[in-house]
């Protein structure tokens, strides 16, 4: 009997997504515990059979760039899998867009953040049009007339797909079109322009890199007299006439298969100014600090993906005279990989709490966030692709055939430290952030404090602030050492000591080695794995 099957680990499907004790206490302790309930059926529901179809589907079958309909009339739309739209109604109806923002309990951002980190695990590239979404609005109450008009819509838990006038839907998304192809992320070569004629705005140009164009109104950086601007695009205009927003391609991406990258071009397409003409990157930027929080969660919900079926696998999977998870040196590197992605998903959580008690006014958590978030999106989200492919490996040869998800997460991991703005553009936002907002750096030391296992690393940090001639040139070194620095703090106060020693022996000690699993023979391995474990 060849075809017998055996020593196979089964399908990880029926769990709870949110059986996660990381998760779950700092959820409590950054003030959203009565979330908790709603998190739980969340993360069934993440971890269902149906979903993981679901999530299966929409990446098989990648969205279609329909241009034109069958009488040659320009129609520029994109078409999804049912699946697709099943992720983004379960996403939207559980507050995961915009809705956040209008929930007055304290621990509303919070609560949305981890309800993120638990569907994205599910499927990553619908997260993004949910990212932006949420983050728009902030930025368009910079215009308190508009906000009126669409903040309703942007904050509804309605998902309602399709091209209309926007106030005859239910709920809206929303995209944003910065990058040009002869800038990227340097916005302020854009050569877009905005004109003001016959009472309105009306915008011409290329961008380069649009997601989701499929959303209903869009931020849009361009040139207007009075210098680089914001604008509002919707994709309908009021009357029921299309806006100009000729769709020229959908990209051709590495991962997030399942989302529509566009490159969309704009003849005389009409828009409405946004914030202070000549002050588009001050006013976007605020929408641009929310989707980089998203990349960090985004980015934390992919290693646990990772790391979950590496434990399941090796929970099952024997080799050798006995279970995987038993050999010293395998539960050395899942040990490893917890480490990541705990210290991840608590600073992730962290900077959520901040967002949700600075937007309450709380400047201490403002000054905090400020410099919080563009570091931990430079170390988390660079973390990713590191945790992934070590993962992979657990699963052996198994890990590297597509119906294991591995390689989907493998794809999609180096995408958050692109996205929003790649690595050296988050290490020179820091250092942009402590010459113009000190008080961040001291809130940033304030959180940290004091403690043994810090004290040595955090001495070395406050050195590197000394010199500031050649900051460019260790930009990236003393950002990745505070991001360190943070998380270990974090871990001190809230992680067991097996957690917390392991990584701060480890990551701040010097105790490690060049690749996962050289955690010191000191660790506690096993405590550490079975916490991970859902």
């Amino acid at each position: 009997m060849t075809h017998e099957v055996f020593n196979q680990p089964p399908p990880l499907t029926g769990y709870d997504v949110a059986a996660d004790t990381a998760l779950t206490a700092a959820l409590e302790r950054e003030g959203a515990g009565w979330a908790t309930g709603d998190l739980h059926k969340l993360g069934l529901r993440a971890g269902s059979e149906e979903t993981q179809r679901w999530a299966e589907e929409a990446n098989r079958n990648e969205p279609r760039l329909l241009t034109h309909d069958r009488y040659g009339h320009r129609v520029d739309e994109v078409d999804f899998h049912p699946s697709w739209h099943r992720l983004m109604t379960v996403a939207v109806e559980e507050g995961l867009a915009g809705a956040a923002w209008a929930d007055p309990r304290p621990g509303a951002h919070v609560a949305r953040a981890a309800g993120f980190f638990v569907w994205s695990q599910a499927e990553a590239g619908h997260a993004c049009p949910i990212s932006m979404t949420y983050a728009v609005v902030p930025a368009l109450r910079n215009n308190p007339e508009l906000a009126a008009v669409y903040e309703p819509l942007l904050t509804s838990r309605s998902y309602d797909p399709g091209l209309r006038p926007p106030a005859a839907k239910n709920g809206l998304l929303a995209g944003m079109g910065m990058t040009e192809k002869q800038g990227g992320s340097d916005v302020r070569a854009n050569t877009t322009t905005a004109t003001f004629t016959g009472g309105t705005w009306r915008l011409t140009g290329h961008k380069w890199f649009t997601s989701a164009p499929m959303c209903d109104v869009f931020l849009v950086l361009a040139q207007a007299p009075g210098g680089l601007s914001c604008f509002l695009v919707p994709r309908v205009l009021p009357d029921g006439t299309r806006n100009t927003f000729r769709i020229q391609r959908l990209k051709d991406k590495l991962g997030n298969r399942s989302n529509a990258s566009s490159e969309p071009e704009f003849e005389d397409t009409v828009a409405w100014l946004v914030g202070a003409e000549g002050q588009g990157v001050r006013t976007i930027i605020e929408m641009v600090s929310m989707t980089r929080l998203d990349c960090v969660i985004g980015s934390a919900s992919g290693m646990r993906a990772a790391l979950v079926q590496a434990i399941h696998h090796a929970r099952h999977r024997s080799a050798f005279g006995g279970p995987l998870i038993g050999k010293p040196a395998m539960r050395n590197v899942l040990a490893d990989l917890a480490l990541e992605s705990e210290a991840a998903t608590v600073l992730a959580v962290r900077l959520a709490g901040a967002v949700d008690r600075a937007v309450r006014g709380d400047a201490g958590e403002q000054a905090f966030r400020r410099l919080a978030i563009p570091i931990s999106k430079f170390w988390v989200c660079k973390r990713q692709p590191a945790v992934v492919g070590e993962a992979l490996e657990c699963l052996g040869g198994n890990g590297y055939v597509e119906d294991s998800g591995l390689p989907r997460l493998y794809r999609d991991a180096p995408l958050n430290s692109i996205w929003e703005g790649s690595g050296n553009v988050q290490a020179l936002d820091v250092l942009r952030a402590i010459r113009r907002a000190p008080e961040s750096l001291d809130a940033f030391f304030a959180e940290v404090g004091s403690e043994p296992r810090l004290d040595p690393a955090v001495r070395d940090l406050k050195a590197q602030f000394q010199d500031k001639d050649d900051w460019e040139v260790r930009a990236r070194r003393v950002v990745e050492r505070m991001a360190l620095v943070l998380q270990g703090s974090l871990l001190i106060r809230h992680a067991p000591a097996a957690v917390a020693d392991a990584f701060c022996a480890s990551r701040l000690g010097g105790d490690w080695g060049h690749t996962f699993g050289t955690l010191p023979a000191t660790a506690d391995t096993t405590a550490i794995v079975e916490r991970a474990a859902p």
